[in-house]
């Protein structure tokens, strides 16, 4: 691979990383408000809704996650 399509992968990767970050600490944020709320509430359909967003975060993260891996082993490091 040459340098110029090594640069693109790499700055692709970068920002992946910072996708990454931010959908992490959504997640966070959004796991700590429904970590926070009286049980009565979880259990009730805006509890429902947040354990959605919460598992599409999760499953966001892993893929950007994959998506990484696959950059490194075409030989561009995160």
């Amino acid at each position: 691979m040459n340098a110029q399509r090594r640069k693109k992968i790499q700055q692709a990767v970068e920002m992946l990383a910072a996708a990454r970050d931010l959908l992490t600490e959504a997640l966070e944020e959004e796991t700590e408000a429904f970590d926070n709320m009286p049980e009565s509430f979880q259990d009730g359909e805006r509890g429902d809704q947040m354990q959605d967003y919460i598992s599409a975060l999760e499953d966001t993260v892993s893929t950007i996650e994959d998506a990484e891996g696959v950059a490194e082993a075409c030989g561009c490091e995160v």
